[in-house]
């Protein structure tokens, strides 16, 4: 987070400036004042049940998967058989409100990996610091004309597996990271397609992530020669596309993707058996955001946000339990290290939702749309356990725009035709209006689709009221960064001239020579910087975190790296006895 006095005046005066333009009856600068409704506080209150023996200390497991909604027979829908993810429901903790805060990977990862919200730190476009194979059809060069740039912690901010390193976790990802920064060699022991818990050394406890690629919305297009297991006339079509065969094939490879990636994760989960370590492992499953399909991917609605999540704790504790509490993926890096005993550092502005330093409920979760590739926009949501509130900043927008990702989805290429044709009826051609409203709200519990706005109902006023005020008061104490340009987010990211900062090159501080050893401390003049280091320049990086003894004559070579900065120089040193 920005310390300068200047440059907090310069961005409140930038929101003012925008705010007054584009929320015109909004209370803004005076909720600025008022403390943030609904964000929670920390509770002394213990988890559900103890988890592990008080000697032991658990390893963890994240089983993730991309773009999926709760399509599964745990949460209701028994489209699909689901065997290994039916069996993790039966053992553990099925949570029924988890929501990211974007309903892409990148900025939804960033909020998993820092406990902070992308919108705080300049991560809530999709992506920010580097141009994908998203972009590779668009030929127009001002719509490449996108600025790159990494979004920026506070310098005391850290990816939450360097705290766990530094308490001796081993920390591995296989292998997806989009966190809309360069990853720093700090975060992990690991980060490539064959990290694995296997790789540590023995007795050390773990924290492993696993991402499954075969729900991604790209599997739709990439695999629509393979076989079908999964008939297209018997899987339920949503309310807002029309009842085609070629909607219905697409939904069906969806769906066919499920029980692939089910497969994987049996495959994991019986690793983790023949290792002899369930009992002693905390095992996550969850998607990265909601269902990859059109009007899901990429919106702040449910079909686009909610996720499924199941926590199995060893020994199968509190197995069959159904968790309703509002959970958001801002929450996940203080609950990782809740469970772990690591204190929660104060920047984080995530709840731990789960361990011994768990916090009150959430009363609501937030979630942002922003510019998605090329296409610009600028969308804000609140939601309470009923109820969703969203705001069109740019309501002169239509809802489609240019996404040509997107659009190699043969289902969007059916809905092109159709609306070209005047096919659609008032159920379909309302996503494809030229202008969107100001503000919508939806009753989630008799319109799970979010198709009948609310938002001008008499009846609903006070609840509209409530979630309009409580989304201004977390713009306003979270700094929305969505509220101006991306170039003046990058002067404030990288002042004055937003050009990036390069870490200081470590500093090698020998404080204590013996007869083998030499003890040394390693400082970097960047504040905030992490430090790693090496003795065999063939082998990996560890974590600095306390003075080091490494043998007389042994060669040692060092990086620092501030999240946001450029990685520093590396420094190379041989001492002699």
């Amino acid at each position: 987070m920005i310390k300068s006095k200047v440059a907090v005046n310069k961005l409140f005066n930038l929101v003012r400036l925008d705010v007054k333009s584009i929320m015109k009856n909004c209370t803004f600068l005076f909720l600025f004042l008022a403390t943030l409704n609904g964000c929670g506080t920390k509770s002394p209150d213990k988890d559900e049940t103890k988890l592990v023996r008080d000697d032991q200390r658990p390893n963890i497991l994240w089983i993730t998967t991309e773009d999926m909604s709760p399509h599964l027979p745990s949460y209701g829908d028994s489209t699909v058989t689901t065997p290994n993810i039916d069996k993790l429901a039966r053992e553990g903790v099925r949570y029924t409100n988890v929501y990211s805060v974007s309903g892409v990977c990148a900025p939804g990862r960033h909020a998993l990996i820092t406990g902070m919200y992308p919108s705080n730190t300049g991560a809530m476009h999709m992506r920010n610091w580097k141009r994908t194979s998203a972009l590779d059809e668009i030929k127009d060069p001002e719509l490449l004309n996108i600025p790159t740039y990494e979004a920026v912690l506070p310098p005391e901010a850290k990816c939450f597996t360097e705290f766990m390193r530094a308490r001796g976790y081993y920390c591995t990802n296989n292998s997806k990271e989009d966190y809309q920064f360069r990853t720093p060699k700090s975060a992990w022991n690991e980060s490539n397609n064959s990290a694995h818990w296997r790789n540590r050394p023995e007795g050390v406890p773990f924290f492993a992530v696993f991402n499954i690629m075969d729900t991604h919305e790209s599997r739709v297009w990439k695999r629509e020669k393979d076989p079908l297991s999964v008939d297209p006339s018997e899987v339920p079509v949503p309310p807002y596309y029309p009842d085609t065969e070629v909607i219905r094939k697409d939904i069906a490879r969806n769906y066919n993707n499920i029980i692939l990636m089910d497969q994987e994760v049996g495959k994991i989960l019986d690793q983790l058996e023949e290792d002899g370590l369930s009992e002693n492992t905390i095992v996550f499953f969850f998607s990265d955001h909601g269902s990859g399909l059109p009007r899901s991917k990429r919106w702040v609605y449910d079909s686009g946000l909610k996720v499924p999540m199941i926590i199995r704790y060893p020994n199968k504790k509190a197995a069959g339990i159904t968790n309703n509490e509002l959970v958001s993926f801002v929450d996940f890096a203080p609950s990782m290290l809740s469970l772990t005993d690591i204190p929660i550092p104060e920047y984080m502005q995530g709840l731990p939702f789960i361990g011994e330093q768990k916090a009150s409920p959430r009363r609501y979760v937030f979630a942002t749309r922003d510019r998605m590739d090329p296409a610009q926009e600028k969308i804000r949501a609140v939601r309470d356990k009923r109820f969703k509130y969203i705001r069109n900043l740019e309501p002169d927008k239509p809802w489609v725009r240019f996404l040509p990702y997107r659009d190699r989805m043969n289902l969007m290429g059916e809905m092109y035709r159709l609306d070209d044709a005047g096919k659609l009826n008032d159920d379909h051609k309302w996503f494809w209006a030229k202008s969107k409203p100001g503000e919508e709200l939806y009753d989630t519990e008799v319109d799970p689709f979010e198709m009948n706005n609310l938002a001008s109902d008499p009846a609903y006023i006070d609840k509209k009221k409530e979630l309009r005020r409580a989304l201004e008061q977390w713009q306003t104490h979270y700094r929305d960064l969505g509220l101006i340009s991306e170039t003046e987010v990058i002067k404030l990211l990288w002042p004055p001239k937003g050009e990036q900062p390069v870490t200081a090159a470590p500093e090698i501080e020998i404080s204590k020579m013996e007869r083998d050893l030499i003890r040394l401390n390693l400082t970097s003049a960047t504040q905030g910087a992490s430090i790693v280091y090496r003795t065999d320049t063939s082998s990996r990086w560890k974590l600095y975190h306390e003075p080091i003894n490494i043998p007389v004559s042994a060669q040692i070579e060092v990086l620092a790296h501030r999240i946001g900065f450029k990685e520093s120089e590396k420094v190379l040193r041989t001492f002699k006895n």
